[in-house]
């Protein structure tokens, strides 16, 4: 008879201690790396539209093309450069911003520029969402 036949696993507090550490190290390691990453916010804009939302990217023109997207009260004001969107950009724009709020489009209005010299070339909208 071998001496391992007779061998039973140790279960003393000691011993389970040392297969609890690795799973505690571990632990502790993602906790730390979660709490260095960027935070999600709940905060929600006029809308229903949570403020993560990356708004160029929705608006579905070249990042080139957008200059700002923001949220007003009647609805969305964006400034992008018609020079680099397609030519249904103003439609587009309106279509993925409404559809973020779950509404249709209700009109686009575009809006003389305040101060053209600040950046030459670029088309302000006003979206409305019905």
């Amino acid at each position: 008879m071998t001496e391992a036949s007779h061998a039973y696993a140790d279960t003393s507090p000691a011993h389970a201690g040392g297969r609890l550490a690795p799973s505690a190290l571990i632990a502790a390691t993602l906790l730390a790396l979660t709490a260095c990453g960027p935070r999600n916010t709940d905060e929600i804009l006029r809308g229903g539209v949570p403020a993560r939302t990356n708004l160029p990217h929705a608006t579905t023109l070249p990042i080139e093309a957008v200059r700002t997207v923001s949220r007003r009260d009647f609805g969305w004001r964006v400034i992008y450069h018609p020079v680099s969107a397609p030519r249904d950009a103003d439609q587009q724009a309106a279509y993925a911003l409404c559809r973020l709020e779950s509404r249709r489009v209700d009109r686009i209005e575009h809006v003389p520029s305040t101060a053209p010299q600040d950046d030459p070339g670029t088309r302000m909208i006003d979206i409305f969402c019905a």
